[in-house]
């Protein structure tokens, strides 16, 4: 996943983090050594935020389609009513 840099390194150098980001691919930021923060292009980030498909070609796709489901609901009236 690209270079890793150091927090205060990216922050000096932050032009240079994105660049490298548009680049080369996700640039990871590091806290003492532990990844903290990934720098992506503004495609990558679209790319990874859209779903792969709509809720309903997610349905049509389903093994479930086109098949009869029975759904039986309960009348359930709720929690009694209290009176104070």
């Amino acid at each position: 996943m690209g270079k890793r840099w150091q927090l205060q390194d990216a922050k000096n150098q932050l032009s240079r983090v994105v660049a490298e980001a548009r680049r080369h691919g996700p640039q990871t930021i590091t806290v003492h050594g532990a990844p903290a923060a990934v720098v992506v292009s503004v495609e990558k980030f679209r790319e990874l935020s859209q779903p792969p498909e709509t809720l309903t070609e997610f349905f049509r796709h389903s093994p479930l389609a086109g098949t009869r489901l029975k759904v039986r609901r309960v009348k359930d009236t709720g929690r009694p009513r209290v009176r104070l």
